[in-house]
């Protein structure tokens, strides 16, 4: 289980998380745990509510469990079920912004996070706050995405402590329609894949 998490709020967390799995093999499985801002449901275009598990998502390729609505406790029970079921395919969790209780646990009960941030300095910051969150509750960051810039900050590797997977290219509307997104979340997919293979 990977936790999609950025210190900041609109940094692209909820597109990375959609965009990983549109590139990784096997339908994984993309759950909403941001109960301040879930919007994981309306970028996938699947209903808001999880009645019978989780939603087919055809066009990222995936399956889509939104958060529904719930109190905390219900998230944390889900994710701690998520982390104890066998599954051949991928779990990505997009959390919420910030360092409270609500980002913290699904960094603590994921195998791995990935941190995802924008280039500019006030977010690379918070991301790396983020990255020192994840390993105070001993889970290792395995990796960076920087959204909306096709550069790579000088440092921003150092500064985060992890290997930067990708650069995502800025795009004004429905950016995982655009092929230049979608071939920068593809080679993030596969970096992540040779980590996981280490």
């Amino acid at each position: 289980m990977l936790a999609i998490a950025g210190g900041k709020g609109g940094v692209g967390k909820t597109t990375t998380a959609l965009g990983l799995a549109a590139a990784l093999p096997d339908r994984p499985l993309v759950v909403d745990a941001d109960r301040d801002m879930p919007n994981l449901h309306a970028l996938a275009g699947v209903p808001a509510i999880d009645v019978d598990g989780p939603h087919d998502c055809p066009e990222h390729a995936c399956r889509v469990l939104p958060v529904s609505g719930e109190d905390t406790p219900s998230v944390d029970r889900r994710l701690g079920r998520l982390q104890t079921r066998e599954t051949d395919s991928h779990t990505l969790v997009d959390t919420p912004a910030g360092a409270g209780v609500d980002a913290a646990t699904p960094l603590q009960i994921a195998d791995g996070v990935v941190l995802v941030s924008t280039a500019c300095a006030p977010a690379l910051r918070d991301a790396a706050k983020t990255a020192s969150m994840a390993r105070a509750v001993g889970t290792p960051v395995v990796g960076a995405v920087l959204t909306r810039t096709a550069a790579r900050p000088p440092n921003a590797a150092d500064l985060l402590g992890c290997p930067l997977l990708a650069t995502v290219p800025d795009v004004a509307d429905r950016p995982l329609d655009d092929r230049r997104v979608r071939e920068r979340y593809e080679a993030a997919a596969t970096a992540l894949l040779d980590i996981e293979s280490l």
